[in-house]
């Protein structure tokens, strides 16, 4: 803590000491300027000049236009994802040929194939609900956090989370076992909100979002009790994964952010193989 003539005030209230700063430019903002986002936080001149959109993850967002704005990286996601689905049913050996590859196959991982870490995120098997439910969740909770974080930072923590739940999938089950789906990145995305949530629990905006995602992840945490073959512990490491890449991305600012927030996300990834390989 610093002393009363050290310490900053926001920059539209002078006389409100504060120790919050705007994500996007930096400059210090009192609470009532303060204006949450999936990352951080913003000033009213930046919130207004990125075209700021609330926080609160509500099901009917979705409708109203949750990818609307610039989302590439969101949307090339779910096209490749949803298209490698569509081969299952358009050709079930050609699928087979894919998910030999791109699945996270733990004995095979361990033998050097590092990659499946990554890859896995663009296979699903099973039943419609299982590729249904995560591309729901990336269409709702992506969007926002792209725009905010920009497309390249989007994408290492998706990949990163990916990959810390194949890591926890690895240590945590059998040697034998094959996991597919983006469960795991799927969660990371679930990490960061609730990151954000934590930072403005003492707000009205991040008790929303804390209840919302509180009872998403609950119920989450109820499915491999009642569904067989669900891997908790690939949501468990892109759980936690996200939630420290978006507490850290919280704290940069700047014309360097973009390169710190790829960088933060890259070194969970590089940490996630190396737990495996090493």
């Amino acid at each position: 803590m610093t002393s009363a003539d050290q310490q900053q005030v926001c920059y539209r209230h002078p006389d409100r000491p504060t120790g919050l700063s705007c994500t996007e430019c930096g400059r210090p903002i009192c609470g009532a300027c303060s204006i949450d986002a999936s990352v951080g936080q913003r000033c009213p001149e930046c919130f207004r000049r990125g075209g700021g959109t609330t926080t609160v993850v509500r099901g009917r967002d979705v409708r109203a236009g949750a990818m609307s704005g610039s989302t590439p990286v969101t949307s090339a996601l779910i096209a490749v994802t949803v298209a490698l689905a569509a081969v299952r049913f358009l050709s079930i050996d050609l699928w087979a040929s894919a998910a030999e590859y791109l699945a996270m196959a733990n004995f095979l991982v361990a033998e050097g194939e590092w990659w499946r870490m990554f890859s896995v995120v663009l296979v699903h098997a099973g039943g419609i609900t299982h590729i249904l439910f995560n591309m729901w969740a990336l269409y709702v909770l992506g969007p926002q956090i792209e725009r905010e974080a920009g497309g390249a930072s989007f994408l290492a923590l998706y990949l990163s989370s990916a990959a810390a739940g194949s890591a926890f999938a690895f240590h945590l089950g059998d040697l034998t076992d094959v996991s597919v789906g983006a469960s795991g990145a799927i969660f990371g995305l679930f990490g960061v909100w609730m990151a954000s949530a934590v930072r403005r629990r003492n707000t009205a905006v991040g008790r929303a979002i804390l209840n919302q995602l509180g009872f998403l992840l609950l119920i989450n945490a109820a499915i491999p009790f009642f569904i067989r073959n669900v891997s908790w512990q690939g949501h468990l490491g892109g759980l936690i994964a996200g939630f420290v890449i978006g507490w850290t991305w919280s704290r940069y600012r700047g014309p360097t952010a973009t390169l710190q927030r790829i960088a933060a996300a890259a070194g969970v990834a590089i940490a996630a193989v190396l737990s495996v390989l090493v």
